[in-house]
């Protein structure tokens, strides 16, 4: 090989090196800015039910299907669940001719007092987020305390306000199922907003 072909070879072989090592910061700083910009959320409220009955509102479709992520206006057209370690739920509601899908896989199932899933909204979250539902007993029923992980930071609030009203709509369903007056589920109810 001659001088010249060996030194022709060498800026290419820098190049390509210096290339390389550009697209890893570039790598490195996104996947930087992806953590930095996630937010955790914790929801809490106090129910007039058992830590039993409250468990069993996670997991049971049809209950299921009149609160979790259903509202007054966009009930839940379908409901799956497989309430165990490894098993899937989907929750699809049907509005403004689009369907909103609710689906992931149950990471911890501890009954009465734990339940963790993953979650993703029309199977399309670039970074699936976590939720886990803790419910701790009371002397007149059950704290629930719910936190969701791995959120997009510019979610979070409105994410808890979604996970506010969810957690009204399961009050509101313990109440109606056991015949008490409306309002008698709310003892009361905290959030915050975490940023990571």
């Amino acid at each position: 090989m001659r001088d010249s072909e060996r030194f022709s070879a060498h800026p290419r072989e820098s190049d390509m090196t210096v290339r390389r090592l550009s697209h890893e910061r570039s790598r490195r700083r996104t996947r930087t800015m992806n953590i930095q910009s996630r937010a955790r959320i914790r929801v809490a409220r106090r129910y007039r039910a058992s830590p039993e009955r409250v468990f069993d509102a996670w997991l049971d479709p049809s209950t299921a299907g009149s609160w979790l992520f259903a509202t007054a206006l966009r009930p839940m057209a379908r409901v799956k669940i497989d309430g165990r370690v490894g098993g899937s739920f989907y929750f699809a509601e049907q509005g403004d001719g689009e369907d909103i899908e609710h689906s992931g896989e149950y990471i911890d199932v501890a009954r009465p007092r734990r339940l963790a899933f993953t979650l993703s909204a029309n199977g399309r979250t670039p970074h699936i987020t976590r939720v886990i539902s803790e419910i701790l007993p009371w002397k007149r029923g059950c704290e629930l305390i719910l936190t969701h992980e791995n959120l997009p930071a510019d979610h979070a609030r409105s994410m808890k306000t979604r996970w506010i009203g969810i957690l009204y709509g399961l009050g509101e369903m313990l109440d109606q199922h056991a015949g008490r007056a409306r309002l008698s589920t709310l003892v009361s109810t905290r959030s915050c907003v975490e940023s990571g």
